[in-house]
């Protein structure tokens, strides 16, 4: 039985999972990237040209994942301004990037088309060989019946059977390269936009097309997908490890209160019920004049405060206070406030 009040704890991926997460990423980003080079190294014959062209595809893909990460960063932040201007640097890029893996796999599947038409060509021209055969064995035949009518198997009917028997040979060793001829291996593609035209109902062209689209669009959501989910992760991390760091710091200033509350119970335990001969004793007569009226009016630990109420000037209080941090009288908070620590003596 499920129980309600146990809440879900999110805990950082392990290792396993950040590998696979950094693997699935690389492999799709690499993927839009070489998609994006078949275009745009095809613009140009020339080398630089390529170099020029294939830099720009590289830069555009990598910088439109990084503004794709940059979003979810400003996001993060609540900084919707800033967001949005990293979105649209993002939608021009996926625009340019999408193009291209469209460029890239239509020339790809343009490729294998283009290598099962030639095999198909092949097999046709042997097939076209081998019933050009067939209709000069079916003459043969014809005039070797005319050679029987006329009675004159001797003359004609040998000569025909051995150009018969040779174009069997022929034919036969045609029928075997026409079967030898390599399957392509791309077939598999073509066999899928055929399926698709078929299901559509419309022609092969247009199947390859939207085909192409929707794996390039699918291609640029799921890297997307993954470098959003590997900035998460992230920012995740990176406040569990600030939120320890600050656990740290909290525990070490409460450990170092506590040690300085038994300093004071343990260094002087017979002192504490009359604190302000202790003071007298240990610092100067004007800051044990200072903390005494403090004690006696019930002032906060304030510089400003006491300077106004006693009536001092800003360095006497200053003096005083400098002495009071010595004997541990006060203690600076982290906000850089003071406070005094023997409650017993002040409020």
């Amino acid at each position: 039985m499920h129980d309600s009040s146990l809440t879900y704890t999110r805990r950082p991926k392990g290792t396993l999972a950040m590998c696979s997460l950094y693997a699935f990423t690389g492999a799709a980003i690499t993927a839009s990237v070489i998609f994006s080079l078949l275009l745009f190294l095809s613009i140009h014959d020339k080398l630089l040209m390529q170099i020029l062209f294939g830099s720009l595809a590289v830069i555009f893909e990598l910088g439109k994942f990084f503004a794709w990460y940059e979003f979810g960063e400003r996001i993060a932040r609540k900084a919707f301004h800033a967001a949005f201007i990293a979105l649209g640097f993002y939608c021009i890029l996926a625009i340019i990037s999408i193009g291209g893996s469209i460029g890239g796999i239509n020339s790809a599947t343009n490729v294998a088309q283009q290598y099962v038409d030639q095999r198909d060509n092949r097999v046709n021209a042997i097939t076209l060989q081998i019933s050009a055969i067939d209709d000069e064995i079916a003459l043969n035949n014809k005039a070797a019946d005319k050679y029987l009518e006329l009675q004159m198997i001797s003359l004609g009917v040998t000569r025909i059977q051995k150009e018969n028997q040779t174009l069997r040979e022929k034919q036969t060793q045609l029928r075997i390269e026409r079967d030898s001829v390599p399957v392509s291996e791309k077939g598999s593609v073509i066999s899928l936009i055929a399926s698709l035209a078929k299901i559509m109902n419309t022609t092969t062209e247009d199947a390859q097309s939207w085909l192409v689209i929707f794996l390039s669009v699918l291609l640029d959501i799921f890297a997307a997908f993954f470098v959003g989910l590997i900035g998460e992760e992230l920012r995740f991390r990176h406040s569990i490890s600030r939120k320890k760091e600050q656990e740290k710091a909290d525990k070490a200033e409460h450990l170092r209160l506590l040690a300085t509350q038994s300093y004071i119970e343990i260094e002087a335990p017979a002192q504490l019920e009359d604190q302000s001969l202790l003071i007298e004793k240990q610092m100067s007569v004007r800051s044990s004049a200072i903390l005494q009226a403090a004690q006696e009016q019930d002032l906060k630990c304030s510089k400003k405060h006491i300077a106004e109420i006693l009536k001092l000037s800003i360095e006497e209080v200053d003096h005083a206070f400098e002495e009071f941090l010595s004997f541990g009288i006060v203690d600076r908070k982290r906000n850089n406030h003071l406070r005094w620590i023997r409650q017993a003596d002040v409020a």
